[in-house]
């Protein structure tokens, strides 16, 4: 067992980067060198500030919004949760003063972002067991929303166990440590990582992010590399 998790937690960490790098990276390159295609895709040719109107299209889904506004607000809830979330992960890594302007505990939100994040997952997940979404949907999508979920409720149980149940064991300076010595490539467990009651949920919630590094760059989600530049070609 104790092989099993140090895989987990370190080479695996190391390979399911590789492969997300190099993948994305080949994945790029191959849409680069794609033939381009004949027509235009502009649609807004004669606005101004194009590239402010392409951050609005990639960022705040008016389209969206005007046709579904219950999925736009979990969409929003989503990306604005996964955005903290980002943040939190630095702050794992090192304090940051620029993360501080609002003062805060690591993680941001007090343990209720993962949980909105959470719920907007499972909305993702169940709206595509409905018709018309189901018939448009692949297995791809619903491997990714499970694996996102699993990822997200995994990592927010370790907050949540420290925020809202007192369970201290495990503290920010312990996934300070770990994270750090992966950075510099010096690998080190140290025991609070491995040996306490909720260690297991650190095991699972590095696994399942792990797969997800790997299957990243084969999936649609590479969409969201591209989803500005489109934006801003649809504006001219």
């Amino acid at each position: 067992m104790d092989a099993l998790i140090y895989f987990i937690l370190v080479p695996m960490v190391y390979i399911a980067f590789a492969v997300f790098f190099i993948g994305t990276a080949v994945r790029l390159i191959k849409i680069s060198k794609a033939p381009k295609h004949p027509t235009t895709l502009q649609i807004f040719p004669d606005r101004n500030s194009k590239w402010l109107w392409a951050l609005h299209d990639t960022f705040l889904f008016p389209t969206v919004r005007r046709h579904n506004p219950v999925l736009w607000i979990f969409l929003m809830l989503f990306h604005i949760g996964l955005l903290l979330l980002i943040i939190g992960h630095l702050e794992l890594f090192a304090e940051f003063n620029l993360f501080q302007i609002i003062p805060h505990e690591i993680f941001l939100g007090q343990g209720y972002v993962g949980l909105i994040l959470a719920i907007a997952l499972l909305y993702f997940l169940f709206r595509r067991f409905r018709s018309p979404v189901r018939d448009l949907s692949v297995p791809e999508d619903y491997y990714l929303l499970i694996l996102l979920f699993l990822i997200v409720i995994f990592g927010s149980e370790m907050d949540w166990a420290r925020r809202w149940y007192g369970y201290e064991e495990m503290a920010v300076s312990d996934y300070r440590e770990y994270l750090m010595s992966l950075l510099q490539l010096k690998p080190y467990l140290p025991e609070t990582v491995t040996d306490t009651g909720h260690s297991f949920m650190l095991v699972l919630h590095v696994f399942f992010a792990n797969l997800f590094l790997m299957f990243f760059p084969f999936s649609q989600s590479m969409h969201s590399f591209l989803s500005l530049p489109m934006n801003k070609l649809r504006r001219g």
